[in-house]
């Protein structure tokens, strides 16, 4: 492969799918220039060493992951015109948010930041950010049904905790169900990653998730 064909793309994206397999610090330079064959030394051109290349590819995953929201796109209006019922929105957007964390190259990206964020502070600050991002966007939700009167009004306080709570429900379920679709990934090499990433996705599991937010959100 030329020179010109490599980008610090191209090798970040090779950086994650060796983490995924093998871990970041289990990584070498020698991993990433073999699967892009190209020369070790050519990887120098666009990274002064692997530990900047780490951290370019956090600072990548971090801005890719923000991107990501728990609401889609006029789902606030939504609720405005009465088109819809909290129990009706959140297992339509749970059952998105789930599928989303499936694709490349987001599902690589977060299980680097995910498996980073016990060894890296920044990882762990992506982690936060993007928990903190989803408890808001619910708390959005809440607080629009609160304004139609269709659940309980409640304080600034008790709408926070309330959301933070399912928040927690969603991110830890959505945690399972993506490190489960890893490990089928990680146990069936031969198939490759397009071939699993096709697999249907595993309704039995984001209906666990929905029921439980259902029983949480009896009490709003």
């Amino acid at each position: 492969m030329s020179r010109k064909n490599i980008s610090q793309e191209k090798i970040i994206q090779s950086f994650l799918a060796s983490a995924f397999e093998k871990s970041a610090g289990a990584t070498s330079l020698a991993d990433i220039s073999h699967s892009l064959e190209i020369k070790k030394a050519s990887l120098y051109n666009h990274f002064e060493s692997k530990e900047n290349m780490y951290s370019s590819t956090l600072e990548l995953c971090g801005k890719e992951i923000n991107l990501v929201s728990f609401l889609s796109d006029k789902t606030i209006d939504s609720i405005k015109n009465g088109k819809t019922t909290l129990l009706s929105l959140l297992k339509k957007l749970i059952t998105r948010y789930f599928n989303l964390f499936e694709t490349e190259p987001l599902f690589q990206m977060y299980v680097f930041v995910r498996t980073e964020q016990y060894f890296n502070l920044d990882a762990l600050k992506i982690v936060r950010a993007e928990n903190e991002k989803i408890t808001d966007e619910l708390r959005k939700i809440f607080q629009a049904f609160m304004d139609i009167e269709k659940i309980q009004s409640c304080s600034e306080k008790e709408l926070k905790e309330k959301s933070a709570a399912i928040a927690s429900i969603i991110i830890q379920q959505r945690d399972f169900y993506i490190a489960n679709r890893k490990e089928i990934v990680r146990q069936n090499p031969e198939s490759g990653a397009g071939t699993l990433f096709a697999l249907p996705t595993d309704n039995d599991a984001i209906n666990k998730t929905i029921k439980m937010v259902e029983f949480a959100i009896k009490s709003l």
